[in-house]
């Protein structure tokens, strides 16, 4: 099986996009910090001078997106280290473990809101008046915030980062917020108090909908949903098409943040040799990262035949039993470079190579072997068949090496 990068020049490039990626996602993060910071300092001063209640309560939602910013720019600095003796597969799902909290957030802001609302429907009797200046401050805080959620959610679409999203949409939860207080605050100037609560209770349900759905993904990510059909339809036909390829008879895909892993269960021909499998599994590989810039690293691994229902060559016996009854059938020692096992099915094909040099193998100890073989090899639990080939030493370069009469 193959896994790992051994490309530098990818290597590299991705190095370069994972540290503009970090730079891109800490900058928008801070500007959405600093933002807030300035909200919530006109908020509570505004919300204390005009009597507004509910602007000081968005005041406190603001200064919470605040500590929520700290937790993502925590998680974005994680989810950028590279891989380590404990996190092989690098920290991105810190990514989505911020993701998951930052959806419950989410959620938990709309149930607020909700509570909330109910509360002032049932005290619209009781609320206090309110001065002009807090309809001003929470228009302005609704148009910052719904220009800080454009800016980010451009950037972490871009970046497809879904934990940057989820941020961002916490923003637009915000500038909804604060279209609430813009409301309650309207209405209550108007004569109309039940507007704030209605609106609230609208706004609410869309916030506790976003987060809920947020949570869902992040879940999904974390016990490791494969991607969508047509996707996986993609990177299978480029396995599928790359040389020495017969067959792809399991492949698996899960996402690690913005990034996707991918196992590959591939079928060649079964009598090549190793070095050669592994140049095509090695190619199947590249291929996929090329073809798929979303995808992280490639595990293949190479089968000689389709063993989805179950490999039935876990039966038999290693190398070392198989060679023991291979000198018994031929009546010949034999050592360990002279077979060549191909495991089969439920058997095995055996090639038998004679060195000429070793032992002046004639025609009559060749045909002497076979007619053991005849007899024996039918009812021979392990074996098949068995090839025997005659080799005779050569020189080349000054080496010797062997070769097939």
């Amino acid at each position: 099986m193959l896994r790992g990068t051994h490309d530098p020049l990818h290597r590299h490039a991705s190095d370069d996009a994972a540290t503009q990626r970090f730079a891109d996602g800490q900058r928008i993060t801070w500007v959405s910090v600093g933002v807030n910071a300035v909200l919530t300092a006109m908020q509570m001063v505004v919300g204390f001078i005009a009597h507004s209640q509910s602007l000081i309560a968005d005041a406190m939602h603001t200064f919470a997106d605040i500590i929520s910013d700290a937790f993502v720019l925590y998680a974005n600095r994680k989810g950028a280290e590279g891989v380590d003796a404990n996190h092989p597969y690098g920290h991105g799902r810190y990514e989505t473990a911020a993701s998951l909290v930052l959806g419950l957030l989410l959620a938990g802001t709309g149930v607020g809101i909700l509570i909330s609302a109910a509360g002032r429907l049932s005290n619209l009797g009781s609320l206090p008046p309110v001065g002009v200046a807090a309809l001003w401050a929470a228009l302005f805080t609704l148009a910052a915030k719904e220009g800080l959620f454009r800016y980010m959610l451009r950037t972490a679409e871009r970046l497809r980062s879904p934990m940057l999203v989820a941020n961002a949409w916490h923003a637009r939860a915000d500038a909804l917020s604060s279209l609430v207080v813009a409301a309650g605050i309207g209405g209550a100037l108007l004569g109309f108090n039940f507007a704030d609560a209605v609106a609230a209770i609208i706004v609410g349900a869309m916030i506790v909908r976003a987060g809920l759905r947020f949570t869902w993904e992040a879940m999904r990510e974390l016990i490791d949903t494969g991607l969508a059909a047509e996707e996986v339809a993609a990177i299978r036909k480029t396995v599928i098409t790359s040389p020495g390829v017969r067959g792809l008879h399991e492949l698996r895909t899960r996402h690690m943040a913005h990034q996707v892993l991918v196992d590959a269960h591939v079928q060649v021909d079964p009598r090549i040799s190793v070095s050669e499998g592994h140049w095509i599994a090695e190619t199947a590989r590249n291929r996929v990262l090329d073809s798929h810039p979303e995808v992280l690293d490639v595990l293949v691994h190479v089968d000689a035949e389709n063993d989805i229902l179950g490999n039935l060559a876990l039966k038999l016996p290693s190398r070392e039993v198989l060679l023991a009854s291979l000198r018994d059938l031929l009546g010949c020692d034999l050592d360990d470079k002279q077979a060549l096992l191909h495991y089969l099915g439920s058997k095995v094909e055996a090639e038998v190579f004679i060195p000429e040099a070793a032992g002046a193998v004639d025609e009559a100890r060749l045909a002497q072997m076979k007619d053991r073989l005849a007899s024996a090899l039918p009812g021979n639990p392990w074996f098949s068949a068995v090839h025997i080939n005659q080799a005779y030493a050569t020189q080349r370069g000054g080496e010797l090496i062997n070769a097939l009469k």
